[in-house]
């Protein structure tokens, strides 16, 4: 059994996200395209620490897509679609009971805005990383989003180019899920 196979990949449906000679990339179906991981690599899930910066290796089921209306105004798929406003935010402190989870603005604890003023989450994909059940402090806000112009490295998140996330998108069902690999040593 080889490592994608080990996770339940299913490459019909599923974003296969690996290193490879070229970089990182990650593969959906027959297409390949240029993708962005967390700042310090990846890093097995039960490892995983909030503000590592890193990856978490495993399959992430895409649980459902937020969008900026103001910049995206058509997003199609078949996963939960729902719009993001000004006052939308995402808890990352493990101490709080909303850890890992979407909040209203304005919100006491830390936080990270959805509302950015650069492309990074006008579409964003909401992964199942530690959130059956949310561990405090084992990571929150693992997206699938909008990537930097020049693919530089996330927080932790897998980024493509919009338009790569957008096709994506459009073809994925409620069972697909983003497969992140380590690379086999």
């Amino acid at each position: 059994m080889n490592r994608r196979d080990s996770v339940g990949y299913n490459r019909h449906m599923d974003l296969l996200v690996e290193q490879t000679a070229q970089g990182w990339r990650a593969r959906f179906g027959h297409r390949e395209f240029r993708c962005a991981v967390g700042r310090s690599s990846l890093i097995s899930a039960e490892r995983k620490q909030e503000g590592d910066g890193a990856t978490p290796v495993g399959r992430w089921r895409m649980l459902r897509v937020l969008y900026r209306p103001d910049r995206i105004q058509d997003v199609q798929t078949a996963l939960p679609l729902s719009a993001i406003t000004t006052n939308d935010g995402w808890c990352d402190a493990p101490e709080d009971p909303h850890y890992n989870r979407q909040v209203t603005l304005p919100f006491e604890a830390s936080h990270e805005k959805l509302w950015r003023e650069d492309q990074l989450y006008d579409a964003l994909v909401v992964l199942n990383h530690n959130s059956d059940p949310i561990v405090p402090g084992r990571g929150s806000a693992i997206f699938l989003h909008v990537a930097r112009e020049n693919f530089e490295a996330t927080e932790g998140c897998v980024a493509l180019q919009r338009d790569d996330l957008l096709k994506i998108l459009r073809e994925v069902d409620r069972d697909s899920a983003v497969v992140i690999t380590a690379p086999e040593t």
